[in-house]
C-alpha cells in the first residue's frame, strides 16, 4: 500500500514537473510596427514569468488572422486581442475566456482623419464632405480600425465603402494608416484613438499634414483572451493565476508600453455589441 502512495505520488510529481516545464506563449494583433510590439510584449513576458513562475515566450505575428489562427492551434494559449479578433478567436476555441481589458478599453473610440490639404475640419457631425475621396481603413480584422468606422459608414450613406469613396484600401495597421494619410497617398482613414495620441506624443504626427475630423461613438475593444484548456496544460487554477497577473499589471512603464492606466476584469459578454456589429456588416456571419 505504501509502495502503490509512493508511486502515485512519484507520478503526479511528474506530472506537475512536466507541466512547470512547458512555455506558456502569448502573441498580440500587430495593430502597429514591429518594433514597438516587440519592445512592449517582452517586457509584458518578462513580468508574467516573475508572476506565473512557469517560462513565458511572446511571440509576433504578421497579421491579425495570423493572431487568431496561432490562437486556435494552440500555438499560443494567451493573445492580446482586439475587439473583432477575441470574438473570432473565442468561437473557434469553445471555452475561452476574455480575462481582463484596458480601463480605457470599455469605451474605446475610433477617428476618422484626414489630409489637410482635403480643407475638412473637425466637427461633431459625422464628416458628410468624405465622401468622393480616398479612403484606407487599417488591418481587415481591426475593430478600430476597419470595423467600427465602417459601421458608422454604412449608417451614415446607407452604402458600402466601395460605393461611398473612390477608392479604399487596407494598410495594415494604424501606424500605417497614420503615415499614408499623411504622406497624402490617401486623403482619409479611419485610425485607432489610442495609437493616434501615442504616436502624436511621440511627434510621429505632423498636424500641419493630418488631422482629427470626427470620432465614433465609444464601443469595447482590446482584450486578454486565454484558452479554454489552460488548467489542463498547465494546471488547476493556472487561468485564475493568469487572470491575477495580468489585472496586477501596475508597473507605469509596462502599462505606458500600451497606452493603459490599468487594467480591469473582462468577460465575453462585454463584446457582444461588437459581435453584432460584425454579422451586421456581414464581417462575421452566424455559422462561423
Amino acid at each position: 500500500m505504501n509502495l502503490k502512495k509512493a508511486l502515485l505520488g512519484l507520478a503526479l510529481f511528474s506530472c506537475s514537473s512536466l507541466a512547470l516545464a512547458k512555455t506558456f506563449v502569448f502573441t498580440a494583433i500587430p495593430d502597429q510596427d514591429e518594433r514597438a510590439l516587440n519592445e512592449r510584449f517582452g517586457k509584458v513576458a518578462h513580468y508574467l514569468q516573475e508572476q506565473l513562475g512557469v517560462d513565458v515566450r511572446y511571440i509576433p505575428v504578421k497579421s491579425y488572422p495570423a493572431a487568431v489562427s496561432a490562437f486556435r492551434n494552440n500555438q499560443v494559449q494567451l493573445a492580446w486581442f482586439g475587439g473583432l479578433t477575441g470574438v473570432q478567436a473565442r468561437q473557434l476555441v469553445p471555452g475561452s475566456q476574455a480575462l481582463a481589458q484596458g480601463k480605457e478599453d470599455t469605451a474605446f473610440t475610433s477617428y476618422i482623419i484626414a489630409n489637410t490639404s482635403t480643407g475638412l475640419m473637425p466637427s461633431k457631425d459625422f464628416p458628410d464632405a468624405i465622401k468622393g475621396l480616398s479612403f484606407t481603413f487599417g488591418s481587415k480584422g481591426s475593430t478600430s480600425g476597419r470595423l467600427m468606422p465602417e459601421y458608422y459608414i454604412r449608417d451614415h450613406f446607407h452604402q458600402a465603402p466601395e460605393q461611398v469613396f473612390s477608392r479604399v484600401g487596407f494598410s495594415g495597421d494604424h501606424s500605417r494608416t497614420i503615415a499614408l494619410v499623411q504622406s497624402g497617398a490617401y486623403q482619409v482613414g479611419a485610425v485607432n484613438y489610442s495609437v493616434w495620441e501615442e504616436e502624436k506624443a511621440k511627434g510621429q504626427v505632423d498636424t500641419s499634414k493630418v488631422r482629427v475630423l470626427w470620432t465614433t461613438p465609444s464601443y469595447p475593444d482590446y482584450q486578454w483572451t486565454a484558452r479554454g484548456d489552460l488548467d489542463k496544460q498547465f494546471g488547476a487554477g493556472f487561468t485564475a493565476k493568469v487572470k491575477k497577473a495580468l489585472l496586477g499589471m501596475t508597473d507605469p512603464k509596462l502599462l505606458a508600453a500600451f497606452p493603459r492606466s490599468g487594467f480591469v476584469p473582462a468577460a465575453n459578454s462585454d463584446y457582444a455589441p461588437v459581435e453584432a456589429v460584425a454579422k451586421a456588416i456581414g464581417i462575421m456571419d452566424d455559422g462561423k
